[in-house]
């Protein structure tokens, strides 16, 4: 369980650098207290990943005898989220009007954009992904504190740094990341073929 909560924490915190879901704490963190902000993405990404490893672990269990396949699949998942991270993720003006418009306690608000953002975003199909080879237990845990430290970090460096986040720096070292655990995984997947 140890090592699903270690590498599930890192995988995830590494996939959400520079995703929208940072701009969405960020963009809220000017409107509510930083505390609301955090107990709406904690109890939202609990809720979602919570969800995720249960669809990993059914499909892990499900194809048990064929592991080398997910293994190989879960390489190439993995690749293609550096693909994605890589593209980057904007706030669209549907969104950003949401933040600036929402009524009502600031947990519920961030917690309903947040469950909603996070629905098929790469953080939920990285921890399905983990969750099919990994202690399901760990990686929710592992997935959920994964987010919510990047998440916290943007709203404190995005406080200290006036806004200002290097993007690009941040996007290619989780691109970056996201390849060599998919290169890691396709030959381990390979190997075991």
């Amino acid at each position: 369980m140890l090592y699903a909560l270690l590498l599930s924490t890192a995988v995830i915190f590494v996939a959400e650098l520079g995703d929208k879901s940072q701009l969405l704490a960020l963009a809220f963190a000017t409107r509510y207290r930083a505390r609301d902000v955090l107990i709406g993405i904690t109890v939202a990404t609990a809720v979602v990943h919570l969800a995720s490893v249960g669809i990993g672990y059914l499909v892990g269990e499900a194809f048990a005898e064929a592991q080398h396949w997910i293994t190989l699949a879960a390489g190439v998942a993995f690749l293609g989220f550096a693909a994605w991270t890589l593209r980057g993720d904007e706030l669209s003006a549907a969104e950003e009007s949401k933040v600036r418009s929402s009524r009502g306690a600031a947990i519920w608000a961030v917690g309903g954009a947040f469950f909603l953002a996070e629905l098929g975003d790469k953080t939920m199909l990285a921890t399905i992904t983990l969750a099919t080879q990994e202690d399901w237990l760990g990686t929710w845990i592992g997935s959920t504190v994964g987010m919510v430290l990047a998440d916290a970090l943007a709203i404190g460096v995005g406080v200290l740094l006036g806004r200002h986040l290097p993007e690009r720096v941040v996007r290619y070292g989780a691109a970056a990341a996201f390849a060599v655990f998919g290169v890691l995984l396709v030959i381990e997947g390979l190997v075991a073929a």
